[in-house]
């Protein structure tokens, strides 16, 4: 008894951790999956994007009906944001306020869906194998992809029947030529071609893979900066934090990509045939330039700032909650 005391008395101390370094377990959980914690599977953040796309549809359908509008606006009829907003409630019904709201509504769910889940896949592509961690520029790169995928498999044709549904004035059925949004697209299909739905897919694609790339790295770097938070450490923000980080990483997209936005909205509204003002991108951000003025290519930004940062405070409050609910429940108990 006596000689196995001594034996492992004279062991070596075990070696302890230099002072302010994590532990092995620290950072095995704040690995953000390189570890032994799992990450959120990618269909779980597709469903989360889902769930928060249908919340921001319903509270934001008016903001980007005034858009639309202000977009279109060649003559000068609409004043500014409130006058704009009252004219098409008081001439075609508050109703006209939620127009275009069933193709809105569906194309973020899916958008959503598709933003978030295919992110994921993406930044498991570019995260370091042994430190399981995805650099910024592996961050920037999933986004823009993500953004790239989303515009040519659901935004362009989304936005152009939403597009073509906003810009009819009135409420009768009689009186409209699209009579919804099955219709609308059916009609399109018929008289311009399959094409015709992705009118606009350049400019789409430059802004949608520009807004990503920023948003999604601006929400992981106010997520770190604002309540540290690491991707992957267990630990799940209240939805008032999340909203606060949503609407800052919403900010910076629209400024950058105004310019695509409204040459989008032309190209989309114009169709395929008929009267055709613009034969392209670059096209159309010099005539826009020539007879309106550099201002014109950032028509409709102060609705957009108005829709995009407060649509992603809301879609991140619901997609944090729901991707924390299922660490909660399948991953390890969650840090708060």
């Amino acid at each position: 008894m006596a000689a196995a005391a001594a034996s492992s008395s004279s062991l070596p101390p075990s070696p302890q951790p230099p002072p302010g370094a994590a532990s092995p377990a620290e950072e095995t959980r704040g690995s953000g999956g390189g570890g032994g914690r799992a990450p959120v599977p990618p269909y779980v953040k597709a469903a989360a994007g889902s769930l928060g796309g249908v919340m921001e549809a319903c509270c934001l359908q008016p903001i980007d009906v005034v858009k639309t509008r202000l977009q279109l606006d060649r003559s000068g009829a609409y004043r500014g944001i409130a006058h704009c907003g009252a004219t098409v409630a008081r001439a075609e019904g508050v109703r006209a306020l939620w127009k275009g709201l069933t193709p809105f509504a569906t194309h973020l769910t899916l958008k959503y869906a598709l933003r978030l889940g295919s992110n994921a896949v993406l930044q498991s592509a570019f995260k370091d194998p042994d430190t399981g961690k995805v650099s910024a520029h592996g961050r920037l790169a999933s986004g823009f992809g993500a953004g790239v995928i989303e515009a040519l498999l659901i935004v362009t044709p989304f936005e152009v029947v939403k597009i073509r549904l906003q810009q009819q004035k009135g409420l009768s059925p009689d009186l409209l030529r699209y009579k919804g949004p099955i219709h609308c697209a059916s009609t399109i299909v018929r008289e311009e071609g399959l094409r015709g739905l992705w009118s606009g897919a350049l400019p789409t694609v430059m802004r949608n893979g520009t807004n990503q790339a920023a948003m999604f790295s601006a929400k992981n770097t106010f997520d770190i900066v604002l309540w540290k938070k690491h991707e992957g450490d267990g630990k799940v923000l209240l939805p008032w934090q999340s909203m606060i980080s949503g609407f800052l990483a919403g900010t910076a997209g629209p400024v950058c990509t105004g310019p695509f936005d409204v040459v989008k909205t032309r190209l989309m509204a114009q169709g395929r045939t008929g009267d055709i003002k613009y034969t392209g991108m670059v096209h159309a951000i010099r005539t826009i330039y020539t007879e309106e003025g550099l201002r014109a290519l950032w028509k409709g930004l102060l609705p957009r700032l108005m829709r995009i940062p407060p649509g992603q405070a809301i879609m991140w409050a619901v997609a944090d909650q729901v991707m924390g609910l299922y660490e909660r429940t399948y991953l390890q108990p969650a840090h708060v």
